[in-house]
């Protein structure tokens, strides 16, 4: 079974930048595809990125693309997602998915194509 720990998370001044870090275990890294979604109080989970399980196909929601950057450490089992820029809008938890898929090029977008999800970690963005 699949299990992943975020960290990484915690308190950011506007304009600043963060990096969220996610460590699996209980699997092979390369045979798992990887997310991260995040949810605001009021919101529904909303995408943000994803990688494959060979870290091609990198995805990013519009809302982020240009400020978020995924990528993946297969040495330490470590997904990461380095947030520039940051805005209050983007306070929320933050979480990280995991799908097995074997070794592929594809990367899914859907919260719905993941079956395992970190406990979260707050992102808060003072202005």
């Amino acid at each position: 079974q699949v299990q992943l720990v975020e960290s990484g998370g915690g308190l950011v001044q506007t304009g600043g930048s963060r990096r969220l870090s996610c460590a699996a275990s209980g699997r092979p890294f390369s045979d798992i595809a990887m997310g991260w979604f995040r949810q605001a109080p009021g919101r529904q989970r909303e995408f943000l990125a994803a990688i494959s399980s060979l870290g091609y196909s990198p995805s990013y929601a519009d809302s982020v693309k240009g400020r978020f950057t995924i990528s993946r450490e297969y040495a330490k089992n470590t997904v990461y997602l380095q947030m520039n820029n940051l805005d209050p809008e983007d306070t929320a938890v933050y979480y990280c998915a995991a799908r097995i898929t074997g070794l592929t090029r594809s990367s899914f977008t859907d919260a719905g194509e993941y079956s395992i999800w970190g406990q979260g970690t707050q992102v808060t963005v003072s202005s």
